[in-house]
């Protein structure tokens, strides 16, 4: 018997590898005898690294970068080992870890004053390795910039009404944006036209207007309503200038406006937007696995509604379904809405919560381990009986 466990993460809690682990275990003190294959997940954001060194081997490259705040700071990414007989690679990284929210102190939380320049410093750092794939993850970031910082540290010019470039990293996002009055990418990094970028990310919005960046998700950043409406004029003024000097509209697209307009400046640069979830799970080989595999047993720290979206979990269980494997959902929470459940239901063979009485969040964290283990062996001792 083959089972594959492929959890995302228990936020704040357990990282993917650590919940993968641990339902290892359990499933082996009960089926000594299967063979039980540790896949850890993410879909873009934070331990999407991680999880993807884990699954796939390779390297964890750290580096010194330009946090969110302009101030250098150390940060990481991955290369993943090349495909057998190939010697293709690929690096991982994660917004989260050079201009993410959790880089910046809650009290200096305002995406006014926030660079993505670190990113291109990580991406011209990963050219420089012979690297001409990238997978960028845009899930937990800090900014609202779209992307101009990171831009401008690949090389990009942005000219103002004076002649002069346009500092970088600005003191305030929203000056810089609409001093522009030129793009020129003319001055790019030119290994970036023969580099494939895929962008990991969920959001759909578009860069500008009620669901764009700056009015989703620029409150949850800090921003002030005023200055939510300044930003988005700012990314609107600047996407602009963008598109008359490319000849191409990209801010309209779905995913344009994920990472305070990230989305939209990969796009310009020629990155494809797809699934976070669904593009970990293909860079991390489960497809093949799954093709040898009689069930699948995914988990992460709350499942609800949202889930049903196309979170990661919803995303392996129809990767599932298309190879004939039986999936087992392991969860920190359950949503108790009967329809959700009934939904979710469609979706799964089993659902389980790993609480065993009623208990607070803090005690469901401090006690995750043991409560997912022995979840996970209970699940294992029906596995046994049914096989």
């Amino acid at each position: 018997m083959r089972i594959i466990v492929a959890p995302d993460s228990y936020k704040g809690s357990l990282s993917a590898i650590e919940v993968g682990n641990i339902i290892r275990s359990a499933l082996l003190a009960e089926i000594p005898d299967a063979q039980v294959d540790v896949v850890p997940m993410a879909d873009g954001g934070e331990g999407t690294v991680d999880a993807l060194l884990a699954s796939t081997g390779g390297e964890r490259i750290r580096l010194t970068a330009t946090g969110p705040m302009g101030t250098a700071i150390p940060t990481f990414y991955g290369i993943l080992a090349g495909a057998p007989g190939t010697d293709a690679k690929t690096a991982v990284i994660e917004t989260a870890a050079v201009a993410g929210l959790t880089l910046v102190p809650p009290e200096k939380r305002n995406p006014v004053h926030l660079t993505t320049y670190g990113l291109g410093e990580c991406i011209r750092h990963a050219l420089d390795q012979g690297i001409r794939r990238l997978i960028i993850g845009l899930g937990g970031s800090a900014t609202n910039d779209g992307g101009l910082g990171m831009l401008q540290a690949l090389g990009a010019t942005f000219v103002d009404a004076d002649g002069k470039q346009v500092p970088a990293p600005a003191c305030s996002v929203i000056d810089a944006l609409t001093r522009i009055v030129r793009a020129d990418y003319s001055t790019l990094d030119p290994r970036l036209k023969e580099t494939d970028i895929l962008i990991a990310s969920d959001v759909k919005s578009p860069l500008c207007g009620p669901q764009g960046a700056s009015f989703v998700f620029g409150p949850q950043k800090g921003a002030t309503p005023e200055q939510v409406q300044r930003l988005d004029r700012g990314l609107a003024s600047f996407a602009e200038k963008v598109e008359r000097h490319l000849g191409r509209s990209y801010q309209h697209l779905p995913g344009a406006g994920a990472a305070g307009g990230l989305g939209f400046a990969l796009m310009s640069i020629g990155g494809k937007v797809h699934a976070g979830a669904e593009l970990v799970a293909q860079a991390s080989g489960l497809p093949e696995k799954l093709r040898q595999a009689d069930w699948l047993i995914t988990g992460e720290g709350k499942t609800d509604h949202q889930t049903l979206l196309g979170k990661l979990p919803i995303t392996l269980a129809r990767l599932a379904r298309a190879h004939g494997v039986r999936t087992i959902l392991i969860s920190g929470s359950l949503d108790s809405d009967a329809d959700t459940l009934e939904a979710l239901n469609r979706h799964f063979d089993a659902l389980f919560a790993i609480p065993n009485r009623p208990m607070t969040l803090e005690e469901a964290i401090r006690e995750s381990r043991a409560l997912l283990a022995h979840t996970a062996r209970n699940i294992a001792r029906l596995i046994r009986a049914v096989r």
